[in-house]
């Protein structure tokens, strides 16, 4: 006779129902205060009044101009430096959204990927897109390519981290169905090619080239432009909105595939149209900035123990819980190290190593071995 898992036992409605706008507040006042505290700080720094006022400046006009004046808000205080305004809005601002947008993407895309996969320790890294961006980024920095002027970079890049998706993808499929196993020792294959293809590139190229390779391997926000922003956001937001999509398929789905199926989902379309929105995420996040790893892993499960499993709740919680602890790793990056700028994607790997550790231990020590 085989035994049955017992249900989850659930927590009492009102607990739940206090303790979920609870935590969607306090994400939504956290990233709200960093936000302020980042565009203050940096070699110019700026008070937060002075932020604040140039916020509402900005929402002044934006109002005035829809024809909307009454919505009007209080200025606030004037920018004392000369370069406040500038810099606020040419180089702080761009940097911040780009953290929220990065960090959001890389945490849905986790959560998307671990629901998928049935796996808590799935990350958008294994099936190797993030190996296979970095070894378009490589080439394109050996090979000193600009055909697309500063957006060669990024677009070989993203142009990487798709190739290696269909191959991983193409690999793993048989008899018209994906097998997940297959699909993540081939994720490893793949990344182990990339590590060697990034080493031969990093051989080939000059001193310069290599530090450029190995610095955007460490993940960096650093020269976000607007121009980026406009190719990141239509992206982020259309992957994040699908993602939202099919949460209920992803509940269905951790019943396994067998009763997923049976209540409807179409198991395989779902895994595909997932990996497809997962590789877009993914590369959207890393073409402009670098490796940036981790996120998709310590959030969703940060967000899973204080909200539960449910996709509904653990999608929107993920991504803002993303944007949050981005823009926190890239304030400490830029403040951290006086006159100097740590990579943030060393800083989310100091985070997310040992945490990974930690998760492997509990997840063990829950199931009873590996064997």
């Amino acid at each position: 006779m085989t035994a049955v898992a017992a249900a989850p036992v659930a927590a009492p409605r009102s607990r739940v129902s206090i303790r979920v706008p609870a935590v969607f507040s306090s994400l939504a006042v956290a990233l709200v205060v960093l936000a302020v505290v980042s565009a203050g700080s940096g070699q110019l720094s700026i008070p937060p009044d002075q932020v604040l006022g140039a916020f509402a400046r900005a929402w002044n006009d934006a109002v005035r101009a829809l024809g909307v004046g009454f919505l009007s808000v209080a200025p606030g205080a004037a920018m004392e430096h000369v370069n406040g305004e500038a810099t606020l809005w040419l180089i702080r601002l761009p940097r911040i959204l780009m953290a929220v947008l990065v960090g959001a993407t890389l945490a849905t895309a986790g959560v998307v990927m671990q629901g998928v996969f049935r796996n808590p320790l799935a990350e958008p890294g294994v099936i190797g897109i993030s190996s296979g961006a970095a070894v378009g980024a490589s080439a394109s920095i050996v090979f000193g390519l600009g055909f697309l002027g500063p957006l060669t970079l990024p677009a070989l890049a993203f142009a990487g981290g798709l190739a290696a998706t269909v191959i991983v993808y193409v690999s793993a499929r048989s008899d018209g169905r994906t097998e997940v196993v297959t699909l993540v020792l081939t994720g490893i294959a793949v990344n182990a090619v990339g590590g060697a293809a990034i080493a031969l590139f990093t051989y080939l190229g000059s001193t310069q080239q290599r530090e450029q390779i190995v610095f955007w391997q460490l993940g960096s926000l650093n020269g976000t432009r607007w121009d980026d922003l406009a190719v990141v956001a239509p992206l982020a937001v259309v992957g994040i909105a699908v993602c939202l999509f099919f949460a209920g398929s992803l509940d269905l789905l951790a019943l396994g595939e067998r009763q997923a199926e049976h209540l409807g989902v179409r198991v395989e379309r779902l895994r595909v149209v997932a990996i497809v929105v997962i590789a877009l995420l993914t590369c959207a996040a890393v073409a402009f900035c670098g490796i940036i790893g981790f996120v998709g892993l310590v959030v969703p499960h940060l967000m899973r123990m204080v909200l539960g499993p449910g996709h509904r709740l653990l999608l929107p919680a993920s991504a803002l819980g993303g944007a949050v602890l981005l823009l926190a790793a890239d304030l400490a990056a830029r403040t951290a190290v006086s006159g100097s700028e740590l990579p943030i994607g060393m800083l989310t790997a100091l985070i997310g190593g040992p945490f990974f550790f930690w998760l492997l231990r509990r997840t063990r020590r829950r199931s009873g071995g590996w064997g």
